[in-house]
């Protein structure tokens, strides 16, 4: 320690050199004790699946058993942990996927979790059978409703692209519109894309366009293009700027409505 190669971290843990983000996570786990396990907010930010930017770092110790406070540790009881319930990633002992998402649920909310899901999948970390079998499991546990529900809800990744297209999909929900699929691939005779939101069966789709990208001349070919090839193929695309959805999200749904509406009636 004199000689400045090991810094403590907590008591009786220390760091060789300064302490990175994932050396304090196994630094705490450490200093919580035998079983201990990283969990909640820090372990999907360990998996990759939500940020945590608190300093915080939260632990689950298996059982009821009480220890001392630690520095910057929240310790969760973890009575209803179970074997399947454990994983190690990178050296440090943590939470499944599954159990991670059910412990942060009620701390994310609603929309960071479908997002923390669309993360799992699109790092092939997703497992329905182990999320249902957890929530069997696990009925009437806070923030099991909310995944449930999420995972009820569920019909593919909502993972957005740019806050324009973050407030237009808030507000698609607030009117009570059918889900659009979001970003998910489209295969065309040429090649296919990703429509920022797709009702297949209604044959829309709606394309926020943002100024840095599609003002470009390449960009405004290659989009027409695609315009064009869709509507051989019986979709209606539907552009909008991202400076007016940000101005007028709701005005925006409403024309959306519109067209759904009129596609039932025909």
């Amino acid at each position: 320690m004199a000689a400045g190669r090991l810094e403590r971290v907590h008591r009786g843990v220390y760091s060789v050199g300064s302490p990175t983000r994932e050396t304090r996570w196994a630094g705490a786990v450490a200093a919580v004790g035998d079983g201990a396990v990283l969990s909640h907010r820090s372990a999907a930010a360990l998996w990759g699946l939500a940020e945590d930017g608190r300093v915080t770092i939260e632990v689950t110790l298996p059982g009821r058993r009480t220890r001392r406070r630690h520095r910057a540790i929240e310790i969760h009881s973890g009575t209803s942990l179970v074997e399947a319930d454990l994983a190690k990633l990178t050296g440090i002992p943590c939470t499944t996927v599954s159990r991670t998402l059910l412990d942060c649920a009620s701390a994310l909310g609603q929309r960071k979790l479908e997002r923390a899901i669309d993360r799992a999948e699109e790092l092939r970390l997703f497992d329905l059978g182990a999320l249902e079998a957890l929530l069997a499991r696990n009925r009437g546990r806070r923030g099991a409703a909310l995944l449930a529900a999420a995972l009820t809800d569920y019909t593919g990744p909502t993972s957005t692209c740019s806050v324009a297209e973050e407030m237009l999909l808030a507000a698609i929900r607030d009117r009570g519109l059918p889900p659009p699929k979001v970003n998910t691939w489209l295969p065309l005779a040429s090649d296919g894309y990703r429509p920022d939101f797709l009702w297949r069966d209604e044959g829309l789709i709606v394309e926020v366009d943002g100024r840095r990208y599609h003002a470009r001349r390449r960009a405004f070919d290659h989009d027409r293009r695609h315009d064009r090839q869709l509507a051989l193929v019986g979709f209606e695309t539907r552009r909008y700027a991202a400076s007016e959805v940000l101005r007028g999200a709701h005005q925006v749904v409403r024309e959306i409505e519109a067209f759904l509406s009129s596609v039932r009636e025909r």
